[in-house]
């Protein structure tokens, strides 16, 4: 199957592949994906976590395969299905699924947020949901699935505190992440690392707003002088956020940061051809707060 559909920068859309788990379908994008491959036998590791069916080597590069079936439900996998491979917060990992379906091209603001009701913000690993004729798709939290299994691959925290003590300041930072969990870490790194004046939005649209407001009002260097943005967000994702931003005569001195689990080499170059001032993958919670540092400063 071909997952190298090309999407044109800025443009808010993403490509959804679809998949199945007994009997149930689920979506990742694309841009995460290396790979899909048929099943194939795994080395186990021993203590590991239970939704970890071991390790593998296709062509000299170490994988971890989850049982994304146990991760949900519990229960193990038998020895058959596929390997969605994907690349995400520099990491290289196969999920264990049953069959792929295709692929949608679907625009970010036909992504719907997951009520309360589903679960909560901070907890739930759907962060979207796609209805695709009488069918709804489920997006999963793949970060979040790989960081609940294994906590070390997340925001490494203690980088902020290898930082030592910091001045306090009233720089205005705007930050655009839908992760609830993620943008409260974020908040609470650069809390701690002296930020103090932080606007915090869930999506590309509401910083966007933000922004245009401030812009119309003629204060938007009173109010905002830097812009965090995730890329994956609903209703408008962060290149078309900073596509945005570095069109308007108004706002393209602003710097962008995009600090995102999907900074890979291409999507390294399309950011740098929309005009982001940084990119860095989210591990790096250390490294954006030195490059807030000298793009502020």
């Amino acid at each position: 199957m071909d997952t190298n559909i090309l999407l044109e920068n800025g443009t808010n859309e993403l490509e959804v592949l679809e998949f199945t788990l007994d009997k149930n379908v689920y979506g990742i994008n694309v841009a995460k994906i290396r790979e899909i491959i048929n099943y194939e036998e795994v080395t186990p590791i021993p203590n590991s976590h239970p939704s970890i069916e071991g390790i593998f080597m296709p062509r000299d590069v170490l994988i971890t395969a989850i049982d994304l079936r146990h991760y949900l439900s519990g229960v193990k996998s038998g020895t058959d299905g596929l390997f969605i491979v994907t690349n995400f917060n520099k990491l290289d990992i196969a999920f264990h699924v049953d069959s792929v379906v295709g692929i949608h091209r679907v625009s970010w603001k036909d992504i719907i947020k997951p009520s309360t009701a589903v679960s909560t913000p901070e907890d739930g690993i759907c962060t979207g949901i796609v209805k695709l004729e009488e069918k709804l798709i489920v997006i999963l939290d793949f970060e979040k699935i790989v960081t609940d299994i294994d906590p070390e691959t997340g925001l490494k925290m203690a980088e902020i505190d290898a930082l030592g003590e910091r001045e306090r300041n009233d720089i205005p930072i705007l930050i655009a992440e839908d992760s609830a969990l993620l943008n409260k870490m974020i908040t609470q790194s650069l809390t701690k690392a002296g930020y103090q004046n932080l606007i915090r939005t869930e999506d590309g649209q509401k910083a966007w707003n933000v922004i245009r407001g401030f812009r119309d009002k003629g204060t938007l260097d009173e109010n905002v002088r830097c812009v965090i943005t995730d890329i994956e967000m609903p209703l408008m994702d962060g290149h078309r956020l900073t596509k945005l931003i570095k069109d308007c005569d108004e706002t393209k001195h602003l710097p962008v940061i995009i600090f995102s689990s999907l900074v890979n080499d291409e999507m390294r170059r399309k950011g740098e051809e929309l005009g982001a001032n940084a990119q860095l993958s989210k591990p790096e919670i250390g490294n954006l707060v030195k490059v807030i540092d000298s793009l502020v400063k």
